[in-house]
């Protein structure tokens, strides 16, 4: 059964301007230090935060909570076994509120934007 769903579209460049402005202060904030490694390095790596932050925005949606109730940026991780299979790991508060639901997220990349979206499933036992 679905819980929830959550979409988020994110410009790549609104990215490069959090970037540029907060540097490193932005990106030690919102993202955990293995999202941080698993960014390809050159022209990939700033795709790779665009889409890692509109992925977060999604789970929170579809959780149905946004950045509020407790929940942190840090408490949704992104990344990936594969290319084309991302996957979310959920801490602090983020998990408690997803205990007995698995989210499944799908990302689309459309050149100048990231399409994020995400679906949270009670699990039937």
């Amino acid at each position: 059964m679905i819980r929830g769903v959550g979409i988020d579209l994110v410009e790549k460049e609104r990215m490069v301007r959090a970037v540029r402005r907060w540097g490193e202060r932005f990106l030690e904030r919102v993202f955990t230090g293995r999202e941080l490694d698993g960014c390809p390095e050159g022209e990939g790596w700033m795709r790779a935060i665009t889409v890692r932050f509109a992925a977060k925005e999604a789970v929170l949606k579809a959780l149905g909570t946004g950045w509020g109730e407790g929940v942190v940026w840090k408490d949704v991780e992104v990344g990936s076994e594969s290319e084309e299979r991302p996957e979310v790991r959920l801490s602090g508060r983020a998990k408690d509120m997803a205990k007995g639901c698995r989210v499944r997220l799908h990302l689309s990349d459309g050149g100048r934007t990231v399409m994020a979206f995400a679906l949270v499933e009670i699990r039937e036992e």
